[in-house]
């Protein structure tokens, strides 16, 4: 950084002088404090400032200010007043502000962020998550200012409560992502983030954001959207001409909004469609779709008792597409505590799935909650032979605890023919299968797979995060003893339950 304009060599060192021997520190050229002072947060680089005069202003010329857990607000809004009190062309600008104060209001936010609006030109990233926040009676709302300068925003709000600013433009903003947010006042979203006021924003996500109401965008430029977890949506338009990705997840599906979705999606170029929510055909239009590779649909309960109708959802959809390159699918089964004693009034649901799109690469999650899989892998593959890639995800084999064992006459081995019935993937050359803890369970659909797949060429396994590598050549021996020579297969394991590294066994 260049020093300052206007200041002598005789200045520096007229401030430099202080009690005491010689002030070499203070002497220094103002990048080389800079680079002294930049890999301290910013309230230990303040505390510089009792070192002398000239170190007083040194460190609000940091490009990056960074509050991390334990910041007080006031000694954010003390940094951000400082580079305020300086006159504009000796500040410099404010490139990056990370801050993760201990507690906040709605008071304290309206008292900093306008002054971080009018200095920022870079990335804001500002969480609440671990925060004490106070939401008083009639005064928990603050205004969101706008950022004229700035390239991406990212904001865990603690579901405090938002005003968005009724004009003015985010010129430069290419990421935006509300967390956590109550939304209050006249202005809306949807008008807030569309190109007249975002002209250059690319991506969108809105998670846990309560008040979105009608939400309506028309953006030429965005290119992914994700809405998650936002219940109150009432009705979804979205223009988006440029848009590639979009996922909609638990918007529309709760108990407090029992009537049928309502979206109008206008996207012809989108590529990638996660939609884990309620549908319905009439009332949720998708538009044109031609270049979508990539479908992802909402959980699909195995067996369940009379009466519940989640399923329904995922059916419709996944009848609506025909062909897409790309199925995400994920099948669930009840723990064994929510599941009432009387077995005989649950059905086994596999059978409502009668029709797949038309798929070359197939993702298929399984949440078996200590439930046998085989039976309803078995229907899905028996409905998508077209697969030339099997992606197959144990989700639930997450947890390290061992999950409990299905009651006596579950339905989840039903019907049984699976075992013995004759199933033909003559397309599918490659399978992946992630979290394999190698219970019998596991072992049976793997047996089956190498069966069914008569042209398969590689089969990677990672096994579950608490399968050590002396576990895992058991596992190896007895995978091999499954296998066809020419089938590459490879393993891996898992270091400190993070690190995924491939694993030889021993011969």
């Amino acid at each position: 950084m260049e020093h300052l304009e206007g200041e002598t060599a005789a200045e520096r060192a007229k401030l430099c002088a202080g009690g005491g021997g010689e002030d070499c520190l203070s002497a220094l050229p103002d990048d080389l404090l800079l680079h002294i002072l930049r890999d301290l947060p910013t309230t230990a680089a303040a505390r510089t400032s009792v070192l002398s005069r000239r170190w007083r202003r040194i460190w609000a010329l940091l490009p990056n200010l960074d509050f991390f857990f334990d910041a007080n607000p006031d000694s954010l809004r003390g940094a951000l007043a400082a580079l305020e009190a300086m006159s504009d062309d000796k500040a410099p600008p404010l490139r990056n502000l990370y801050a993760f104060p201990s507690h906040a209001s709605a008071d304290s936010l309206a008292a900093w962020l306008p002054m971080a609006a009018r200095r920022l030109t870079g990335v804001i990233i500002f969480d609440l998550a671990a925060a004490t926040v106070a939401r008083e009676d009639g005064s928990g709302s603050f205004e969101l200012p706008c950022f004229k300068r700035a390239t991406e925003m990212r904001l865990g709000l603690g579901f405090l409560s938002l005003t968005l600013p009724p004009s003015g433009v985010f010129a430069r903003l290419t990421d935006l992502s509300l967390d956590d947010l109550h939304l209050h006042g006249p202005c809306g979203i949807g008008e807030a983030v569309s190109s007249p006021r975002c002209p250059s924003l690319q991506r969108l996500n809105l998670v846990n954001a309560q008040g979105l109401g009608n939400f309506a965008i028309h953006s030429e430029s965005l290119l992914k959207i994700k809405l998650e977890n936002s219940c109150g949506l009432q009705q979804l338009t979205i223009v988006a001409p440029a848009l590639k990705e979009l996922t909609v997840f638990y918007c529309f599906a709760h108990d407090s909004n029992p009537s049928q979705p309502v979206a109008d999606i206008a996207a012809p170029q989108l590529v990638s469609l996660h939609w884990r929510d309620a549908y319905h055909p009439s009332s949720v239009q998708f538009g044109e779709m031609a270049r979508l590779e990539l479908l992802g649909a909402t959980f699909f309960l195995v067996d369940e008792a009379d009466g519940y109708e989640h399923n329904r959802d995922c059916v419709r959809l996944l009848r609506h597409f025909e062909d897409v390159s790309t199925l995400t699918l994920q099948l669930a089964y009840m723990a064994e505590e929510d599941i009432e004693e009387d077995l005989g009034e649950h059905h086994y649901l596999m059978e409502d799935m009668a029709r797949l799109p038309y798929v070359t690469f197939l993702t298929l999650l399984i949440s078996a909650m200590g439930h046998s899989f085989g039976a309803s892998s078995f229907h899905v593959l028996r409905t998508c032979t077209s697969i030339r890639k099997l992606m197959l995800i144990f989700s639930s084999s997450l947890h390290l605890e061992a999950e409990p064992a299905c009651a006596s006459g579950c339905l989840c081995d039903h019907p049984p023919n699976w075992k013995t019935e004759e199933l033909v993937l003559n397309r599918l050359r490659e399978v992946e299968i992630s979290y394999l803890k190698g219970t019998e369970l596991d072992f049976a659909l793997v047996k089956r797979l190498f069966t069914w797949a008569t042209a398969l060429k590689t089969m990677a396994i990672s096994f579950h995060l608490s399968i050590t590598e002396s576990m895992a050549k058991e596992l190896c021996q007895r995978i091999l003893g499954f296998s066809k020579p020419d089938i590459c297969l490879k393993f891996y394991v898992y270091h400190h339950f993070c690190k995924k590294v491939l694993y030889v066994p021993e011969d």
